[in-house]
C-alpha cells in the first residue's frame, strides 16, 4: 500500500475543515468549490519581506498572477504594496482594475501583442524584452506616444536550449540600441525552471555584472529581476521519505506511471527561506554573498513568487457521489473534473492526500487503511483527480467531502473547462472575523456576478 503524503496545515485550515461552512458551502454552491485564505497570502508576503530586510537588500516582491485567477489576490497586493507580475493584456487589465498601480506591474512572456505593449509603456511598466524584434516594436512604440519605455533586459540562462532570452551578443546589441532610444533600461532579467538554489544566485551574480558593464555605456540600470521558483513544502520530511522509497506502478489505478516525475513535495528550505539562501550565496566567480553584491553596486532585487505567496491560502472542496469497489481498493467519483486540478497538465499529479470529511461524523465506519483513488464525474477513462490508492482512514461514502490542501498556487488555473457543462468551481472568500465574544468564520464569492 502507498505511503500516506499528509499535507501541512495551518490554524486556517483547521478551523475551515471543522466548520459547519465547509459542507453548508458545498450544499448551497451544488458542487465543488475552491475556497481562498488571504490571511495566509498576507503572511507569506510579509515572510518575503522580512528575508529581504534581515539581507539589507533593497527589493520588491511582485506577486505571479498567472498561479491564481482570484480578484482577491491582486487586490491583497496593492493594499500591501507589492507588485504583480503579469503576461497578457487580460493579467495587466486585472491587475489595474484592482488597485495595482501601472508603475508597479512588470510584464513578462514572449512577443507580447501590440496592445499589451502599448498599456504597459503608457502605464509605466517593467517590461521585461525577451527578443530583439520585441525590442524595436517596443521603441518603436514608445516613440509614436512620446512616452520612455521601461524594460528589463531577459538574459539567456545557461544549460539546455531555452526559447527564452537574449544570448550575450544580442544582450550587447540591446545596450547599443537603447542608448540613443526612447528606451529606459532599468535592469536584468531571467527566469529559470526548476528550484536549485545555487544556480539562481550564480546567474544573479552574472546579472549584478551585467549592471556594472552596462553603467559603463552611459545606461543606468539599478535593479535585477530573478524570477520565481521558490519551492513550496508540502508534505513532511517523514512521509515524503517513506513515499519516494516505496513508490511504484501498483499503488495506481491501473498501473499507471509517471516518469516525469513529481514536484518536489517536501523540500527542507522553501519559501522565503529559499530567497534567504539565494541571498547569503556566493555566486560563481565572487568573493561575497550575493546579498553583499547587490547593496555594494546599489542594484535592487526583484522576486516574482507566485506559488510560494500562495502557499497554505487555498482548498478545493469535492463532494463523493459513488463509491465502486475493485480488487482490494475503491474508486471514489466525486462532483467535479480532473480539469478543476492543474497538475494533469505536466502528465503528472497533485499528490498530497485529500482530507475525507464524513458526511456522518463518528457514523461507526470501520477503521482503515481504506485505500482509494479518485475518479471524475465524466466519460473518460483517463479523467482522475489521483491515480495514486490514497490509504484513507475510514471508508469513505456517498456524501463525504474530500478537501484537497494548499491548492491556490497553480492547482485551480490552468486546466479548468467547463467539460460535460459542468460548471468551473467557483472562488469563495473565507475569512476569520470576531465578534467581540468569539472568532466566526464569514465568506464571499470572489467575483460577483
Amino acid at each position: 500500500m502507498t505511503a500516506p503524503l499528509r499535507s501541512h496545515t495551518t490554524p486556517e485550515v483547521r478551523a475551515l475543515l471543522a466548520d459547519p461552512l465547509l459542507r453548508d458551502l458545498s450544499h448551497g454552491l451544488g458542487g465543488p468549490y475552491h475556497a481562498l485564505l488571504p490571511a495566509r497570502f498576507d503572511a507569506n508576503a510579509g515572510a518575503f519581506g522580512r528575508a529581504l530586510a534581515e539581507a539589507g537588500v533593497d527589493g520588491t516582491v511582485y506577486f505571479a498572477k498567472k498561479a491564481n485567477k482570484a480578484a482577491v489576490f491582486p487586490e491583497r497586493a496593492a493594499e500591501l504594496g507589492l507588485g504583480v507580475d503579469v503576461a497578457s493584456h487580460g493579467e495587466l487589465r486585472e491587475a489595474l482594475a484592482h488597485g495595482v498601480r501601472g508603475t508597479d506591474l512588470v510584464v513578462t512572456g514572449p512577443a507580447k501583442s501590440e496592445r499589451l505593449l502599448r498599456v504597459a509603456v503608457l502605464q509605466g511598466a517593467l517590461v521585461a524584452v525577451d527578443a530583439l524584434d520585441e525590442l524595436d516594436r517596443l521603441a518603436a512604440l514608445a516613440s509614436g506616444l512620446g512616452r520612455t519605455a521601461r524594460v528589463l533586459l531577459r538574459r539567456l540562462p545557461p544549460g539546455p536550449p531555452s526559447r527564452f532570452g537574449l544570448d550575450d551578443a544580442e544582450t550587447r546589441a540591446a545596450l547599443r540600441r537603447c542608448a540613443d532610444g526612447p528606451v529606459d533600461v532599468a535592469g536584468f532579467s531571467f527566469h529559470l525552471s526548476g528550484y536549485d538554489v545555487r544556480q539562481r544566485a550564480d546567474l544573479a551574480g552574472r546579472l549584478v555584472r551585467d549592471c556594472r558593464d552596462a553603467r559603463e555605456l552611459g545606461l543606468h540600470p539599478d535593479r535585477i529581476s530573478i524570477g520565481g521558483g521558490f519551492v513550496v513544502d508540502y508534505v513532511g520530511a517523514e512521509d515524503w521519505r517513506r513515499f519516494t522509497a516505496a513508490d511504484r506502478s501498483e499503488h495506481y489505478h491501473a498501473g499507471r506511471t509517471f516518469p516525469g516525475g513529481w514536484y518536489p513535495y517536501h523540500s527542507p528550505v522553501a519559501g522565503a527561506d529559499a530567497l534567504r539562501a539565494i541571498l547569503a550565496a556566493v555566486p560563481a566567480g565572487e568573493r561575497d554573498s550575493l546579498a553583499g553584491l547587490l547593496r555594494a553596486a546599489g542594484v535592487r532585487l526583484l522576486v516574482e513568487p507566485g506559488r510560494a505567496l500562495l502557499d497554505q491560502a487555498g482548498c478545493t472542496v469535492f463532494a463523493v457521489q459513488g463509491v465502486k469497489d475493485r480488487d482490494g481498493y475503491a474508486i471514489l467519483t466525486v462532483d467535479g473534473t480532473s480539469l478543476s486540478l492543474s497538475e494533469q497538465w505536466f502528465g503528472s499529479e497533485f499528490l498530497p492526500d485529500p482530507v475525507l470529511v464524513p458526511g456522518v461524523p463518528d457514523a461507526g465506519s470501520a477503521a482503515g487503511p481504506y485505500p482509494a483513488c479518485v475518479g471524475a464525474a465524466s466519460c473518460l477513462e483517463s479523467d482522475m483527480l489521483t491515480w495514486r490508492k490514497i490509504p484513507f482512514p475510514v471508508r469513505p461514502a456517498v456524501g463525504d467531502l474530500l478537501v484537497y490542501l494548499n491548492t491556490a498556487g497553480y492547482q485551480m488555473d490552468s486546466n479548468e473547462s467547463p467539460f460535460h457543462e459542468l460548471p468551473l468551481p467557483p472562488k469563495v472568500v473565507v475569512e476569520q472575523v470576531s465578534d467581540g465574544t468569539a472568532a466566526r468564520l464569514r465568506w464571499h464569492l470572489d467575483r460577483h456576478p
